[in-house]
Order: C-alpha cells, then structure tokens, then sequence
C-alpha cells in the first residue's frame, strides 16, 4: 500500500477527484486528499474523505495536534504527490516556489514523485507563461499528464480537458509500483 496525496484544484474538473480517490483507495493505497480554497467551492471534503477513508487537508493552519506541523509530515511520507486537477495557477505557484495554502507548503516540503494533470481552458494551457511553468515544473522532474481535447467546460473545443480518470489513475499506481 502507497501513500498517495492528492491535491485537487479549483477546476470544474474537481468533481472526478472524487473518482480518483476512490480508484486508488480501491486498489489498496492510503490516498489523503489535499484541496486548496477554490477546489472548495466544486467538490465537498466529506465526499473525498468518505471515499479515501483519510481526513481531508483544507487549511495549512488548521492544524491542532501536536506541536510538529502535520504538512510536513505528510511531505515526508509520501510516496507520490498527484495533483488532479491542477489549474494554471497552482502551476504558477509550484513553479515559483509559492506555499500560500496546504498543498503549495506539501509540494515545496516533499521530496515524492509529482505527477500532475492539468485542466483548464486550452487558451489558458496554451498561453506562454502556462507553458514556460510547465517546462520549469518537467526540468525539475515533475511528471506531466497532459490534458485531453474535447468539449471544454467554458463552451470552447480543444486542448484543456482533464485526461481520463482511468489514465490518471493508472499512471499513479504505475509511479508508486516503480
């Protein structure tokens, strides 16, 4: 059994979170979900912690246990970091060095695998400072899960779909498999 953290985004795509978590759980992983704020406002933590049996990180600060910083253990137990969805915006994060919430502070602290699958609008996932971060994120080893084309949320056709659940979760247990 791995320890996976999944953090999830604010992207319409929040809601197959739910299903990647239940995936992983399913094969016998300890999958703890990470979401920021604006994954809040698309998906509920008692749906992700009801299907991954695991509390739900929502807040850096809320943490009561203890004097030592639970993010930092959780960093330092895993075994691979999964952000599904990931949006513009944590890639610009992660790609500068930001820890504004839980998941940026999990991503700086671990030294975990990072496979990450993006979903945003394809004029987004195509624009140049997308694309430098991603670059930035692959020549630090950070593994890509590239979006699919179809229907995009916002009414447009193309590039920016989250990959299939079943891909994601399979490239997962494949990384923590060696």
């Amino acid at each position: 059994m791995a320890r996976i953290l999944l953090g999830i985004t604010g992207s319409i795509a929040a809601y197959k979170a739910a299903d990647i978590a239940s995936q992983l759980t399913k094969l016998g992983h300890q999958v703890t979900c990470i979401m920021t704020k604006s994954a809040l406002e698309f998906i509920t933590p008692l749906t992700l912690q009801t299907l991954s049996r695991q509390p739900v990180i929502t807040d850096l600060f809320a943490e009561k246990e203890g004097w030592q910083p639970g993010h930092i253990q959780l960093a330092d137990d895993a075994e691979l970091l999964l952000i599904a969805p990931a949006t513009a915006n944590i890639l610009a994060e992660l790609a500068h060095g930001g820890a504004s919430d839980a998941l940026g502070a999990i991503a700086l602290a671990t030294r975990a695998p990072v496979l990450i699958a993006p979903a945003m609008n394809g004029k987004m996932w195509l624009h140049p400072a997308t694309q430098q971060n991603v670059t930035t994120l692959k020549s630090w080893g950070h593994e890509f899960i590239e979006p699919a084309e179809g229907l995009l949320a916002c009414g447009y056709e193309g590039v920016g779909r989250l990959a299939p659940v079943e891909s994601i979760v399979t490239r997962a247990d494949q990384k923590v498999k060696g």
